[in-house]
């Protein structure tokens, strides 16, 4: 995997990955970026909720909808590092079974989210729930 961060101007910089996708970092939320914390944060919501989506699917459950809310708690001290994060899903679907969400979202946490395992062993506190939601009727 390569990457490149290019600077700008002042805080901002414009990430690029191998792929050519690009994202613009900024070191203050009010020029318009990310700050790089965020981005770590967001790249472990993708990570597990790629895993999570992927094993539903596998396990043919009619998901309609998945919703990964993070939230982070950081250290006062510098470095400000993460040192507790938490991943609530909210999983959207017809006669869902709940059984077969705790298992995905627990085999991400366990197994697969190389994100959340690798702050995790850092010494991270990476916390998971779920909740279903019943779809509507169309």
């Amino acid at each position: 995997m390569k990457g490149q961060v290019k600077w700008l101007a002042d805080a901002t910089f414009v990430a690029e990955s191998e792929n050519g996708h690009t994202v613009t970092i900024d070191g203050s939320p009010a020029k318009g970026g990310m700050r790089p914390m965020e981005m770590v944060l967001l790249g472990v919501g993708g990570c597990t909720s790629f895993d999570v989506m992927s094993i539903l699917k596998k396990s043919r459950q009619p998901v309609t909808g998945c919703v990964a809310q993070l939230e982070a708690q950081r250290a006062d001290a510098v470095p400000s590092v993460f040192t507790s994060i938490h991943i609530h899903f909210i999983v959207t679907g017809k006669d869902l079974k709940e059984s077969q969400v705790k298992r995905a979202v627990e085999l991400s946490a366990e197994k697969y989210c190389s994100a959340s395992i690798m702050l995790r062993q850092g010494g991270v506190e990476v916390t998971h729930d779920y909740e279903l939601v019943e779809a509507e009727n169309e």
